[in-house]
């Protein structure tokens, strides 16, 4: 009897070391992920901070007519940051409107439709354009598409809008070659990876058997993928959109290239213009003075705010649509 109650005192000794000793590895490892989560927090906090302080001159000196204020005259140090606000927002939505679709299409095609011999290497090379720096598809663009543009594409579609009242202002003018139209479909090209590799695993974890039973019906492909597909990953979906977004909102180098660096609005796509990061790019090393540094820095606080206003929108979107699925389901 002795030494069976010595042994239990013994185990019950041994489970109370264990637990202290995973009690504390657990609380060791709770301060590592909120120190990780709360240095996240910081450096936000610090980037805002130091965009804040370092355009306050420029707010002073303009106030907020400098969102919409067009002119940008550093011999004068007048600054209005309206013509890189308008190409960074033109260029970045016209790329998604290119660039969705055909992400979307890819990937379908690459869950439903490809010959599986064929699937992981179609998927590796679309995956290797994201690997590509953005000096690469601006000179891409400089060298190849700017004179194709210029010499074939942008009269070619001068003339067959000519006579439409709208579209022969928006695709009319002068063939320049470089504009917002040329730095739309490379950054169209840059952002498709991404959207085409988040949808196509996204789509994957679809279950099998939701996607069989569709077919068990009658459904098309089209069906099965629109009705079924679809809104099982729309989160997915979006959530690659938005991540693509983001990449076309401060993508520099390669807009660089290819838009123009004109700080001008003109109506046609296909004029010169600029956007935020190609004029902070341009223009950062040359920029004397307080306030013209001052102005610069502002614009990125612009972008800043540009960016994470999509970023929330996109998640109020998303739980906006799911209340609705709770709700009908």
């Amino acid at each position: 009897m002795v030494d069976i109650a010595l042994t239990e005192n013994l185990v019950a000794q041994d489970r109370s070391v264990a637990t202290q000793r995973f009690t504390k590895g657990d609380k060791r490892f709770r301060r590592l992920t909120w120190a990780a989560a709360a240095l996240v927090v910081l450096i936000f906090a610090g980037i805002m901070a130091s965009l804040v302080y370092g355009s306050l001159p420029a707010f002073k000196a303009f106030g907020w007519p400098f969102l919409w204020t067009e002119i940008w005259n550093p011999v004068t140090d007048k600054f209005g940051g309206a013509a890189s606000i308008y190409g960074t927002v033109v260029t970045s939505l016209l790329a998604m409107a290119m660039a969705v679709p055909v992400g979307i299409g890819i990937a379908i095609f690459l869950t439903e439709l490809c010959p599986r011999a064929l699937r992981r290497p179609v998927g590796i090379a679309i995956e290797l354009l994201a690997g590509i720096p953005s000096i690469i598809y601006g000179i891409w663009g400089l060298f190849v598409f700017v004179p194709f543009f210029q010499s074939d594409i942008e009269p070619f579609l001068i003339r067959v809008f000519s006579d439409i009242p709208v579209l022969k202002t928006v695709l009319g003018g002068a063939p320049y070659g470089i504009g917002l139209f040329t730095a739309s479909l490379i950054l169209s090209v840059m952002i498709l990876p991404f959207i085409s590799a988040v949808t196509r695993d996204v789509f994957e974890t679809v279950p099998p058997i939701l996607k069989e039973a569709a077919y068990g019906v009658g459904c098309t492909t089209w069906e099965v993928m629109w009705r079924v597909v679809l809104p099982f990953s729309r989160a997915g979906v979006v959530g690659g959109a938005m991540l693509a977004l983001g990449r076309a909102l401060g993508e520099t180098m390669a807009v660089t290239f290819v838009i123009g660096n004109a700080h001008y609005i003109l109506p046609s796509l296909f004029a010169p213009g600029t956007s935020i990061s190609a004029s902070i790019a341009n223009e950062f090393t040359e920029a004397v003075g307080d306030l013209y540094q001052s102005s610069l820095i502002e614009l990125g606080l612009i972008l800043f705010v540009i960016t994470f206003i999509v970023l929330a929108s996109a998640q109020l979107m998303l739980y906006t649509l799911e209340r609705r699925a709770g709700g009908r389901s």
